[in-house]
C-alpha cells in the first residue's frame, strides 16, 4: 500500500489501520516540513519529497511494486502556491484550468493512474473512525445550538457546493466566518474572535465529495484551536467526516466544554 502523507495524525492513523488491517508493505511519500518525522517507524519504506515532485513520487512507488495508495493528511496551504514543481508536475499543470483543491487532486489521481498507481478513498480502513448521526461527546446543545447546528449546515453545505469552503463559524443565526483557502483553523480564529466564546463550527462534505481527498477531518489540533479562540461547539456530517484521535478529542472536549455533534441531514 501507498500512502502520500501530509501534516498532523492523519498518516500515522491510517498505517497503524492499514498494519491492523493486514497490509504488509506500507511505501510512504512523505514531505519535507510537513509530514512527522516519527512516521518513518510506521511504515517500510519512505521518500522524504518537496511538494512538488510529482515525478519522483511516481517513481518511488513504482520501484516498490505499489499499485494502490491513500492521500491522508494535508499540506499546508501556503505550500501549494509555492511549488517548485517538476516536469511531470508542470505538464500536468498546464492542462488544469481552475486551480482549486479539487481540480489539483484529480489531476494528480490521474497521474498516478497513469503509471498504474490507483488512488482509493483516503477513508479506507478508516470506517469505525466516522461517527454516525448524534451527540458524539461535550455538553448538549442548548435549543439556540441546534438551531445554529441547522442553520450552520444548511450555510456550509452551499458554500461547499460553490467550491469557497466545507466550514462556517455562526452564532445566533449569523455567519461569523466561512472557510476559503486558509483552511479551518484559520476561518475559527477569525469566526472565534467575533464569537467571543459563543460561536459554533459547522463542517461537511461537498455535495458529491471525492473520497479519494479532502475528506473532513477533525482531531485533538481542531479542538485545541477551537478552545483557544471561543468555539464551544463543533457540528460535522455524520458518516462523512473522520475522528481522529478520538480518545484525546474526547478528554479536551471535556476539559474545555466544547460539544461535538454529527449531524445526518
Amino acid at each position: 500500500m501507498g500512502m502520500i502523507a501530509g501534516n498532523g495524525i492523519y498518516p500515522e492513523t491510517f498505517a497503524r489501520a492499514a498494519r491492523a488491517a493486514g497490509v504488509e508493505l506500507i511505501a510512504a511519500a512523505a514531505f519535507t516540513g510537513e509530514t512527522a518525522p516519527h512516521l518513518v517507524d510506521l511504515v517500510d519504506e519512505i521518500a522524504w519529497l518537496r511538494v512538488g515532485q510529482l515525478g519522483k513520487m511516481i517513481k518511488f512507488f513504482k520501484s516498490h511494486g505499489i499499485t494502490e495508495a491513500v492521500m491522508v493528511g494535508q499540506i499546508a496551504p501556503g505550500n501549494l502556491f509555492e511549488l517548485r514543481p517538476d516536469l511531470r508536475l508542470l505538464k500536468m499543470l498546464s492542462k488544469v484550468k481552475e486551480r482549486n483543491a479539487e481540480t489539483l487532486f484529480t489531476a494528480i489521481a490521474d497521474e498516478l493512474a497513469k503509471d498504474g498507481v490507483i488512488l482509493l478513498p483516503a477513508t479506507t480502513f478508516l470506517d469505525d473512525l466516522l461517527p454516525g448521526g448524534g451527540h458524539v461527546c461535550g455538553p448538549r446543545l442548548s435549543e439556540r445550538q441546534e438551531e445554529d447546528a441547522a442553520f450552520g449546515f444548511r450555510i456550509a453545505k452551499e458554500t461547499s457546493r460553490l467550491d469557497i469552503g466545507q466550514t462556517v463559524i455562526v452564532k445566533k443565526g449569523t455567519v461569523l466566518a466561512v472557510e476559503a483557502f486558509e483552511g479551518t483553523n484559520e476561518a475559527m480564529k477569525r469566526g472565534g474572535q467575533l464569537g467571543k466564546g459563543e460561536a459554533m463550527m459547522v463542517k461537511v462534505s461537498k455535495p458529491n465529495q471525492d473520497f479519494r481527498f479532502d475528506v473532513p477531518v477533525v482531531g485533538p489540533a481542531t479542538i485545541e484551536t477551537a478552545a483557544e479562540c471561543g468555539v464551544n461547539a463543533i457540528v460535522v456530517e455524520a458518516a462523512s467526516t473522520l475522528l481522529l484521535g478520538k480518545e484525546d478529542v474526547v478528554k479536551l472536549c471535556d476539559q474545555h466544554q466544547i460539544t461535538i455533534v454529527a449531524r445526518g441531514d
